[in-house]
């Protein structure tokens, strides 16, 4: 059985219609990006799961019916192509590698922090763009939703919200000091919405909620939602991101 993170794009409803989407190529890194108008005030930059490419979450732009007063740019990496060992080492679009699905085996923690590099040099890319760091959201889903928590976490500077849906807290052996006790992660009173399927059977949804259960009792504000849904993501879960966006960004104005 081969252990993919792909979002099921049937389950988006819509299409691109009336966004115009781009692929940029970075010294590094290469990113589809949509923008919702001109001259974004925002960013969204989106981690997608294993095996899956930057495409994948495409679709859910035009489904969050953003307002043309809230313009945001939309930005979504492919992950760099690698072996993946729990897939008898088939090279796929990967943040890093899974030894196991064990939350106590071994974790790729080279590969995780250099995932969190590339993000760390998107957000700074977005910043030279001109979109302020307490504009920009760090979403992602499942090894996505992986990075994207391990680095707003850590990050120096207040974010405007984090995503992390259908996924789970990786290096648990690191937060407490690099996290909890850390006075230069500063992203305390980050906004965190977290997700997951309740019929999960790739990433159980016990590991979501013992993730979220883990930065509640660190302090952390969860907003915590499950669907009745496998590994994927539906209809009603759009709905509550985009409520989640726009709570967000009129609290960062």
């Amino acid at each position: 059985m081969r252990i993919g993170g792909q979002a099921r794009p049937s389950q988006f409803l819509g299409t691109l219609r009336g966004f115009d989407a781009t692929v940029v190529t970075m010294t590094t890194t290469e990113t589809v990006e949509v923008e919702t108008g001109s001259n974004p005030a925002g960013a969204v930059i989106w981690l997608h799961g294993l095996g899956a490419d930057g495409h994948d979450f495409e679709p859910v732009v035009p489904e969050l019916r953003l307002p043309d007063s809230l313009p945001q740019r939309f930005v979504f990496p492919h992950a760099p192509i690698r072996p993946v060992t729990i897939n008898a080492g088939m090279a796929m679009r990967a943040w890093y590698d899974i030894v196991t699905l064990d939350r106590d085996g071994p974790a790729d923690e080279a590969g995780i922090r250099a995932s969190a590099a590339i993000l760390e040099s998107l957000i700074t890319r977005e910043v030279g763009r001109g979109v302020p760091v307490h504009q920009i959201v760090l979403a992602g889903f499942s090894q996505g939703g992986a990075i994207a928590l391990h680095t707003a976490l850590r990050y120096p500077e207040r974010l405007a919200g984090l995503m992390a849906l259908s996924t789970w807290l990786p290096l648990t052996s690191c937060f407490q000091a690099e996290v909890v006790d850390n006075p230069a992660a500063g992203n305390r009173e980050l906004p965190i919405f977290m997700a997951h399927g309740s019929f999960d059977p790739m990433l159980p949804i016990q590991m979501g909620r013992s993730s979220a259960a883990l930065l509640e009792e660190a302090g952390f504000g969860v907003q915590w939602h499950d669907y009745p849904m496998a590994h994927a993501v539906c209809a009603e879960e759009i709905a509550d991101i985009r409520k989640f966006l726009l709570s967000v960004y009129a609290d960062a104005e």
